[in-house]
């Protein structure tokens, strides 16, 4: 038998491999099943949003989600009914909701027109409403510990942002820019619209996890915002912070059992497109104020009692002396 490689001739071998695989992931397209398409309503009429005007569009943004559970349980599909039911409740706050497709929403938690400081939630791949309830409950748990962490007479809110076509985890879309593109103008849009409603005091975050975070790298530029934290993040397209030309602060974080931490930090030109998102944001080389994450796994950065949720609160309350720093 030959000798094994070592562990140095090993993550050369990946090196070199990972990029070809993801160029075959755009060249040779994965094969599957498109799921049939869900009838909803177009989106609700509102006037344009002010803070006295919130309730009215809340109000009717329900009503939209609530007619859109109506057509997807005719439809027979009471998974998509269920979820659409859920954002229909009373105690909702949809600032949007397009029951369309996949569908997008915006959800409020706290009083956006006097919060002091406000998160914005932009989640990574294969969110839907189909799975937003996943979504939602990252959202809740930010909410929950901001409003134990703030100090008296500090409101907060979180704004929960599935503004985007999430690519699929496993798909060619993942690995390209394509979708964060679209997104970008779509999320310094709604930073603005934040600005509007809230305070004019008020401190704005935004939160990118997975593929957000490339959302949020194509979106820096202009993106009205404090700070930006991106968590488990395979890139944002920018080799620095600087490259990101944005004024906030940019965060970082990843934790130990994250299985992003394998994916090549390459970006490769293809003819028609561009595969991979370059610098590592939690490396030196980057720049970012990097945080820690603990053993957060892929999807644990916003789970209760976890070290990055704390560090992400603080963030959002501007408590920078009190992050934790790796």
């Amino acid at each position: 038998m030959g000798r094994a490689p070592t562990t140095k001739a090993v993550r050369k071998g990946r090196r070199a491999l990972l990029p070809a695989l993801l160029t075959a992931a755009i060249v040779v397209p994965l094969a599957g099943a498109a799921r049939p398409g869900i009838p909803a309503p177009p989106p609700a009429a509102v006037a344009p949003l002010a803070p006295s005007a919130l309730p009215t569009a809340y109000a009717a943004n329900r009503a939209n989600a609530t007619e859109a559970a109506r057509m997807a349980a005719a439809h027979g599909d009471e998974h998509r009914a269920a979820a659409d039911r859920a954002l229909a409740a009373p105690s909702r706050h949809l600032l949007s909701f397009d029951g369309r497709g996949t569908g997008l929403a915006t959800e409020v938690l706290g009083d956006l027109t006097h919060a002091d400081h406000v998160a914005v939630l932009v989640p990574g791949s294969d969110t839907s409403l189909d799975t937003y309830g996943r979504f939602h409950r990252a959202a809740a748990a930010l909410y929950e510990d901001l409003t134990h962490r703030a100090p008296t007479g500090t409101r907060v809110a979180v704004v929960a942002w599935l503004g985007y076509r999430t690519p699929g985890t496993v798909s060619t879309t993942v690995t390209t820019p394509a979708r964060a593109d679209h997104a970008a103008p779509h999320l310094r849009a709604l930073v603005r619209q934040l600005r509007a409603l809230a305070p004019a005091r008020a401190r704005v975050s935004v939160l990118c996890h997975s593929y957000g975070s490339v959302v949020c790298g194509r979106a820096a530029a202009g993106l009205d915002a404090d700070d930006i934290a991106l968590v488990g993040s395979p890139g944002t397209g920018a080799g620095t912070v600087v490259g990101l030309h944005t004024h906030a602060r940019v965060w970082a974080a990843r934790g130990s059992d994250d299985w992003v931490a394998h994916v090549p930090h390459v970006r490769v030109d293809l003819l028609f497109t561009t595969v991979g998102f370059g610098t590592d944001p939690v490396s030196r080389v980057f720049g970012a104020r990097v945080f820690d994450a603990a053993d957060a796994d892929h999807s644990g950065y916003f789970a209760q009692g976890s070290a990055s949720l704390a560090n992400l609160a603080r963030i959002t309350l501007g408590e920078t002396s009190e992050v934790t720093r790796v």
